[in-house]
């Protein structure tokens, strides 16, 4: 059965607008340039690089990482539409599923709690695990190991929203599956190896398991 791990932020989740924010007012108050598309062209999973190139000194790394805390509103995340149903569905039809996200534990791990699905997936590897980070293809591999597909990454599918989780999935051997967001449109999502893109997760998986309507099963593949 084809296992199926998630990034969660952008791809899951509907988080991306109060991680802007946050970073908004961390620019602001380091009075450093910031707007949309100086965020898509400095952004990188770890955070600390993407300070690094947003102009953040080494020396206020920590402080901006505080200020990102300090401003970050957790209430404000949702999971998009169709996305519990999708992975009932998913884990009902048999296919082990996980997550590989740059998020911390605390606050990844809390709003998965928060909408009751953490019990669906049988591996989840959080940015503060203390390994590598995406694109870096060690996060993915040890989340397979974890669920025992190890053997064969090639069966199993990684969706994502940024070309670092396309470029992560390619290194690991796992097919590719680019959601379209601020982060990354289509065309960036396949240069970085995606095989596949959507506009939403929920729609590739309509269209990857043949469900015609919100009711309809997913197909085991």
């Amino acid at each position: 059965m084809e296992a199926i791990l998630f990034d969660w932020d952008g791809t899951l989740a509907d988080t991306l607008g109060a991680i802007y924010r946050a970073n908004v007012e961390v620019m602001a108050a380091l009075e450093l340039p910031f707007d949309p598309a100086i965020y898509r062209r400095h952004f990188a999973p770890d955070w600390r690089v993407m300070y690094e190139r947003l102009g953040v000194p080494a020396d206020r790394l920590e402080e901006a990482n505080e200020r990102w805390w300090a401003a970050l509103d957790e209430t404000d995340t949702v999971l998009f539409p169709g996305v519990p149903e999708m992975l009932q569905q998913f884990a009902a039809a048999g296919h082990p599923l996980g997550i590989v996200t740059a998020g911390r534990s605390d606050r990844v791990g809390a709003e998965l709690r928060l909408h009751g699905i953490e019990s669906l997936f049988g591996a989840i590897v959080y940015g503060d695990d203390g390994g590598a980070q995406k694109p870096d293809p060690a996060p993915l591999r040890a989340a397979l190991a974890t669920l025992g597909v190890a053997a064969q990454p090639f069966a199993s599918t990684y969706v994502g929203d940024t070309p670092d989780d396309m470029r992560m999935a390619v290194a690991a051997g796992v097919q590719a599956v680019g959601i379209e967001s601020v982060l990354g449109d289509a065309g960036e999502l396949r240069a970085a190896g995606a095989t596949e893109t959507a506009a939403t997760t929920v729609e590739w998986a309509r269209r990857r398991f043949a469900i015609p309507n919100d009711r309809s099963p997913l197909l085991a593949g």
